[in-house]
């Protein structure tokens, strides 16, 4: 047992790793909707390619969504709208108008007719008005003629609802019952009256007829035929289109839509397993043989799978919410995001393997995987420097006229032509772009998350405008300059062999910022002839200078910069030696002389990057105690430098060739030569 312990723990990267590949399938096949697959491809205007096909099992036609929409809209149409009668208003209204008319006959108008005729008048229009029903002039929901049911307590009736009295209709309706009366004299003060007193009684119940229609709706039939088992479908070189087209579509929603028994729901999980580990498992087997610095960092590793994972997430997400929005997802954030940590080739793999995977769950899958590779090989191409708004802004630009001319293109093949062409899949497209610029804040937050370092991060890092460049530059301005012409000869160096020149670069400018806190105590920062270290002895002196590294690191910390930059100044002089010190230690003293005292604590260089931060360092450390410079002495002082530090063995971990190492001595020497202004004697 305790064996197996111990040999789990000093594989424990590798145990970490399959637990993740393992969790990460897991999460991949849980979001996967469960539904089988139609086992055959088939476009419309294409070929079938395959044997003649025969109906499986009977099943039916299913309608297109625009069919079954066209369906509702004219049911919507053709609908018979509910109105409620309310008897309350006319009784209320009867109770008014005998309040009313009571008082208005007292008037001398009246005295001339005979009262109860006209009380039993109004009596009668106000029958009349309220048995064709007056529309509340917020219903008015029709204008066609069309029939509708007026509910009055518990009974139904059907009208037209051009026959209901609406207020416009009021005046005339009045004009032409008082002409038809022997009262025309009155017309005025009966008018005044009856707009006082009336009020409509039918009103529209919306809720009613919205739970009818939804009831409607529910009796809909979503097919239009049936096929019969062993029926033929389609014969081989047949065109697929038709009616051929519409069974292939049914049967392949049949087969993806179906319950399945719990024997052929764990076999559809079990294939989804072998095919996304087998995914995942290329995605590791690639970082491993092409990436070994990112595959023994778990944290990277974990990253990389975060991100896979994420993007699958919110695509199946979109999928189970409305699948036609599919493409407002915007999978190129995974490339871009790779890139701007890693490389383009590690991005556009891992969206690559991404998409294909996605292929299992999206409509169209061939039309899905063909834009979304495009747009991930055009997202590669194109975007560069992400730290510059207007690069990102013309390169989401670009992306998003990809989407545009490759989908026109693909409805013009299926379509034959341009007329059905979806205007909402160019919104969606248009509405990717936008969120594809989220992704500048989104490397931000995992900058934080995950302790990684982006390009654009290091742009920033390496502004001499910046508050620890600027106070080294206040402080130990011939430090400073030293890290200048350092930065110069790693960023050189790092172009010649392929390295991660941005990072070298930003390293370098802080390889020394230990220095600002004993300035004078270094020889590019003495302005006289006055040496602190006269006054100290050789050992003081040495902690001195290799206390530079501790103070760096500490300094480094305490400004929150990325450890990544902290690694530069950790192993920029690795496990050298105070050489100078040391001798004079020796000289002074035969005796007891300790030489881890003026050894750097480390460790070595464990990078390339860092391996060519020590070469650069020390070769220019060292050309200016040149006497006079040439040519052969700068050559010969590059080359005793750099095998010095490979006899001392302080590249054994940095993963650097010799062949690297002999190209990088040729630019420090190039470069070296081009400081110092090196140029032939002319003859006087």
């Amino acid at each position: 047992m305790k064996n197996f312990i111990n040999k789990i723990y000093q594989n424990h990267s590798l145990v970490y790793k399959v637990f993740l590949l393992i969790i990460t399938t897991v999460s991949i096949i849980y979001l996967f909707p469960k539904g089988g697959q139609f086992k055959y491809e088939f476009r419309k205007g294409k070929p079938w390619q395959y044997e003649n096909y025969y109906a499986p099992f009977d099943f039916g036609i299913q309608k297109s969504d625009k069919e079954v929409a066209a369906e509702k809209e004219q049911l919507k149409n053709n609908f018979k709208l509910f109105f409620r009668n309310n008897l309350e208003v006319v009784n209320n209204v009867n109770t008014d108008y005998n309040t009313k008319i009571n008082l208005l006959l007292q008037d001398s108008v009246f005295n001339n007719y005979d009262k109860d005729s006209i009380l039993k008048f109004g009596l009668n229009f106000l029958k009349y008005i309220y048995k064709r029903g007056y529309l509340d002039e917020n219903s008015k929901v029709l204008k066609q003629n069309k029939q509708v049911t007026i509910i009055t307590n518990n009974t139904a009736n059907d009208v037209y609802y051009n026959t209901l009295l609406k207020t416009q209709d009021l005046q005339q309706t009045l004009d032409s019952y008082i002409s038809k009366s022997s009262f025309l004299e009155l017309r005025t003060p009966l008018s005044v009256l009856f707009y006082d007193i009336l009020k409509p009684n039918i009103f529209y119940d919306k809720d009613l007829t919205d739970k009818a229609l939804n009831e409607a709706y529910k009796n809909i039939s979503y097919t239009k035929g049936f096929v019969a088992e062993k029926e033929r479908i389609i014969s081989k070189g047949d065109v697929v289109e038709g009616r051929s087209l519409e069974i292939l579509s049914s049967l392949k929603k049949e087969y993806e839509s179906q319950l399945w028994s719990e024997s052929n729901y764990n076999w559809i999980v079990f294939g989804y397993t072998l095919l996304v580990a087998l995914a995942m498992l290329m995605l590791l087997l690639f970082i491993k043989k092409y990436r070994p610095m990112i595959y023994e960092n778990n944290v990277k590793v974990s990253f990389i799978f975060f991100n896979v994972l994420l993007m699958v997430l919110l695509t199946t997400l979109v999928i189970k919410f409305k699948s036609n929005y599919v493409y407002i997802v915007p999978l190129v954030i995974l490339p871009l995001v790779l890139k701007a940590f890693f490389d383009a080739r590690l991005g556009l793999f891992a969206h690559v393997l991404t998409v294909l995977l996605l292929g299992f769950i999206v409509p169209n899958s061939f039309e899905f995987l063909f834009l979304q590779i495009i747009a991930g090989i055009v997202t590669i191409l194109t975007v560069s420097e992400l730290y510059k708004r207007a690069n990102l802004f013309i390169s989401v630009s670009q992306i998003t006229i990809v989407y545009f001319i490759a989908y026109f293109a693909f409805s013009v093949i299926k379509e034959g032509n341009a007329g059905n062409l979806e205007f909402l899949k160019f919104e969606l497209f248009a509405a990717n772009g936008v969120l594809t610029l989220f992704v500048l804040p989104l490397i931000f937050f995992y900058e934080k998350i995950f302790g990684l370092v982006s390009d654009e991060t290091l742009r920033e890092l390496a502004d001499s405008n910046s508050k620890l460049l600027r106070e080294l530059s206040e402080k130990a301005p011939g430090t400073f300059q030293h890290s200048l012409q350092v930065a110069n000869l790693a960023e050189a160096s790092a172009t010649e062999i392929n390295a991660n020149s941005m990072l070298v670069r930003t390293g370098a400018l802080y390889h020394d910022i230990g220095k600002m806190l004993n300035p004078m105590y270094f020889t590019e920062n003495q302005s006289t002839s006055v040496n602190p270290h006269f006054d100290l002895s050789p050992k003081d002196s040495a902690k001195i200078i290799i206390d530079h590294v501790i103070k760096g690191i500490e300094l480094a910390k305490k400004n929150n910069l990325p450890d990544r930059i902290i690694d530069f100044i950790r192993t920029h002089h690795g496990t050298s030696l105070t050489y100078y010190f040391y001798k004079l230690e020796e000289e002074r003293n035969m005796g007891d002389l300790k030489e881890a005292d003026f050894r750097y604590p480390g460790p070595i260089p464990f990078s390339r990057e860092t391996a060519i931060l020590m070469m650069c360092d020390a070769c220019e450390a060292a050309s200016k105690s040149l006497k006079e410079p040439t040519g052969l002495s700068i050559d010969n002082l590059v080359e005793k430098i750099i095998n010095g530090q490979m006899a001392q063995n302080q590249f054994m971990n940095a993963d650097i060739t010799f062949k690297e190492i002999e190209s990088i001595k040729k630019v420090i020497k190039k470069k070296l030569k081009n400081i110092y202004h090196l140029r032939i004697e002319y003859p006087e």
